[in-house]
């Protein structure tokens, strides 16, 4: 595999799966593969919209988990560091209540992503409320609010490394 270094999103997965990439990379076809795939794009660009999409899938999903204070897009959050999104809480004592603060911050890519991808992030990051591991119970609740998710996160990882090579158009 001469461009390995192109394949550091795939870290894991199996070797004759990545052979399988590094064929459609050499081919030229990984980009046409997820622009079949994934075409439509999505209408979310703004943090309020970003919000409003969020509180919706949590209100679907996750009705009795606590109350999101502020869901945004965030340039800062670099995809190197394995941040594509995140989710924060911060504790502060407020008189005698100690009152929680929750956070989703999505890295700023998602706004020209294909929709799924957006999805499946905001599915990540809502999970993180109820489970702080990557655990089993983790993923069961992704695989609840979105019953494709595994498939959805390796789709991501390819998108994300057939962007990084450069030839990524965002969806119609």
């Amino acid at each position: 595999m001469s461009s390995a270094p192109a394949l550091k999103y795939l870290s894991g997965y199996p070797p004759a799966l990545l052979a399988q990439v590094q064929g459609l990379i050499e081919a030229g076809r990984l980009g046409p593969y997820l622009a079949e795939r994934y075409p439509e794009g999505h209408e979310v660009r703004s943090d309020k919209a970003l919000f409003d999409y969020t509180q919706a899938l949590k209100q679907r999903f996750m009705r009795n988990a606590e109350p999101l204070n502020k869901v945004c897009f965030d340039a800062k959050l670099k995809v190197i560091q394995h941040a594509l999104g995140t989710h924060t809480r911060a504790q502060t004592v407020q008189g005698s209540k100690l009152k929680t603060r929750r956070e989703i911050r999505v890295a700023t890519l998602f706004k020209e992503a294909p929709a799924d991808f957006l999805r499946m992030i905001v599915v990540h990051e809502l999970a993180h409320i109820r489970e702080l591991e990557h655990n089993k119970a983790f993923y069961q609740l992704c695989e609840h609010m979105e019953p494709r998710y595994g498939q959805l996160e390796f789709d991501l990882r390819l998108w994300l490394t057939q962007r990084e090579l450069g030839a990524v158009a965002p969806p119609a």
